[in-house]
């Protein structure tokens, strides 16, 4: 499976304490086309490389993806 074009939910739902990013608020890093900019760089932090498209995970819409992640956020969260 691959990335869905226009998606960004694993760069909006989970929260990526290395850039200080809190969940639910976009990357920093995504373009205006929901891409990744460090996508294949160095810098990319090493938990969004560990993400990998799945169909349990992105389903069969961004909005299934994005409450699929907030919800593995909440349930994974320390102290939640």
């Amino acid at each position: 499976m691959s990335c869905r074009s226009g998606c960004g939910a694993c760069c909006i739902a989970p929260s990526i304490s290395s850039l200080d990013k809190p969940a639910g608020e976009l990357c920093r890093h995504l373009d205006a086309d929901l891409r990744c900019t460090l996508f294949g760089r160095p810098e990319r932090p090493a938990c969004c490389g560990g993400l990998q498209p799945s169909p349990e995970m992105c389903g069969d819409s961004r909005e299934h993806a994005l409450r699929w992640l907030s919800d593995l956020e909440m349930l994974t969260r320390p102290g939640g």
